[in-house]
């Protein structure tokens, strides 16, 4: 089974690791996959952070009703195939779509553009920081947060100099995996937002698309993907190990 996970792993790398990485890795095809990727994906996690954390927070801190019912609808794109939140997306912010005609007449057109790479990237990615969040804002300590009321501190203080120092750990982890699945994500984005060469065609979109033509750019690009998902556990797991460190030096 070992052999089964890891052998096309490491002919991936053995097939895109070679003397002709870097004159691929340089050119324009590739170049422009990696600009949108990492462009859209940081303005993914941009959003995810303002957008995402204040539900997070009240998700994990107020008991209301229908709560049950709004956490697992927001879990869902975690489960949902890509391809069936690209057509939601398609079928809501499309030119034909739900909101497709208002935001023509407001001269707004989402659809196979960046703004349409992340939104896609965003309700793919979104609810993986989500669930870390809500986890980071759990373990707080409620008593340390009720002393510094007690000592005066007001409700933004508090979050300020307790809460988000304590949850960040877990917050961190989350945009890790966020943008790790933001990275990789396909399905919705190319129904969504097409793959135009420098303007949505992101790394997973170049990768399949020259699997048609030229094969290096794609051995090079599935050797960058590689290298940069190993990175992303090797955090991930590193800020697993620090919380649980800080869990054992305060029980």
């Amino acid at each position: 089974m070992a052999s089964f996970l890891l052998l096309p792993t490491v002919v991936l790398l053995l097939r895109g690791l070679t003397r002709t990485f870097w004159p691929t890795l340089l050119s324009r095809a590739v170049t422009d996959a990696l600009r949108v990727s990492l462009v859209t994906t940081g303005v993914t996690l941009l959003l995810t952070l303002l957008l995402v954390t204040p539900v997070a927070y009240l998700l994990a801190r107020y008991r209301f009703p229908g709560r049950t019912v709004l956490d697992t609808l927001l879990d869902l794109p975690i489960v949902l195939p890509p391809v069936v939140a690209g057509v939601g997306l398609l079928l809501t912010f499309g030119r034909g779509g739900l909101l497709g005609p208002p935001l023509q007449l407001a001269g707004i057109g989402l659809a196979f553009s960046p703004a349409a790479v992340v939104m896609a990237q965003l309700f793919t990615s979104a609810p993986f920081y989500l669930r870390t969040a809500k986890a980071g804002f759990s373990a707080v300590d409620r008593e340390v947060e009720a002393a510094a009321r007690t000592d005066g501190a007001g409700g933004w203080a508090v979050f300020r100099l307790i809460t988000w120092p304590l949850a960040f750990p877990f917050l961190l982890e989350g945009l890790v995996l966020t943008w790790a699945r933001a990275l990789g994500e396909f399905g919705a984005t190319v129904l969504f937002a097409g793959s135009l060469q420098g303007r949505t065609r992101t790394i997973t979109l170049s990768i399949y698309s020259a699997l048609e033509s030229d094969l290096a750019p794609a051995l090079v690009l599935s050797a960058v993907m590689v290298l940069l998902s190993f990175a992303v556990l090797l955090v991930v797991r590193l800020l697993a190990a620090r919380q649980d460190e800080g869990q054992q030096t305060h029980p």
